[in-house]
């Protein structure tokens, strides 16, 4: 489906109904993350809308020189929920630079948002605290099979370098990578990746059920930035995972899933309660 935001076209895909959730990839993949992530946990419940988007620059969306950095960027999702969802409350789910943009999104819309979700979440666009590089389960076997540009974009971010792991991140995470429009995205990286209201988030405080999402070993965006925001958010879970990078919804997927699952159950038991008082 297709939604124009001025002369740009942005794919998106629902799937389910009810109550409606929003989902943000992260930069350079598409939405065929966030299905990955959060597909398997919707098998067994029929009461969410999942909305999933392409942001500019990636997957079916083409980027533009109408988005000059992250708020263009913000302004495109906004807008987006504004005509897709409507007035209707909703949660969202951001990984990564989704993350950042779901924070972006909850500080222009916060009443009508009842919960988020982070999936190693970028916090900061630049100077950001992080690991050094471990690898916890090599599978030499496996990288030899791989072309070499396969097992490069692979090894970038795979912790647990299991078969697993890598029908995973070849089902859901290399076909955006593939597809992204690297010469618009390299722009608004060197350009524009930080929002220019980012001082305004420092006092942001979010009172709906929240639930970060980290890994231990995330070279990308760490854990320790996450935890240094975590007062701003006094419904918030907080879970740095050892054994899981940047891809910890399938190095850590048992726990990946009942984590989500709680976070849900205490987003419906905040929304009864706003309902009912």
């Amino acid at each position: 489906m297709w939604y124009k935001w001025k002369n740009i076209k942005v794919n998106y895909e629902i799937v389910g109904e009810g109550k409606p959730i929003l989902m943000i990839h992260g930069y350079t993949p598409d939405h065929r993350l966030m299905m990955g992530c959060m597909e398997p946990i919707f098998d067994a419940m029929s009461n969410y809308k999942r909305v999933y988007i392409d942001l500019p620059g990636m997957g079916r969306t083409e980027g533009s020189d109408q988005i000059k950095n992250s708020d263009d960027m913000l302004e495109v999702v906004r807008s987006f929920v504004n005509e897709i969802i409507g007035s209707e409350s909703f949660l969202v789910a951001g990984e990564s630079y989704g993350g950042y943009l779901t924070r972006g999104l909850i500080h222009e819309m916060p009443d009508q948002i009842e919960g988020a979700l982070f999936i190693c979440a970028m916090i900061k666009p630049h100077d950001r605290v992080v690991p050094h590089r471990e690898i916890i389960l090599k599978n030499p076997e496996l990288l030899a099979r791989l072309s070499d540009q396969k097992r490069e974009m692979y090894e970038s971010i795979a912790v647990v370098q299991d078969e697993r792991t890598w029908e995973h991140f070849k089902t859901y995470v290399m076909p955006g990578l593939l597809k992204a429009d690297e010469v618009f995205l390299e722009r608004l990286r060197a350009d524009g990746y930080g929002f220019t209201f980012d001082d305004a988030l420092a006092s942001d405080v979010f009172e709906k059920p929240v639930l970060f999402l980290n890994g231990k070993q995330d070279t990308s965006v760490g854990y320790k930035d996450a935890w240094g925001i975590l007062d701003l958010y006094p419904r918030g879970t907080y879970v740095a995972l050892d054994r899981a990078g940047h891809s910890l919804e399938a190095e850590q997927s048992v726990l990946f899933n009942a984590l989500v699952k709680e976070w849900l159950f205490r987003c419906e038991e905040a929304n009864d309660e706003r309902t009912s008082s």
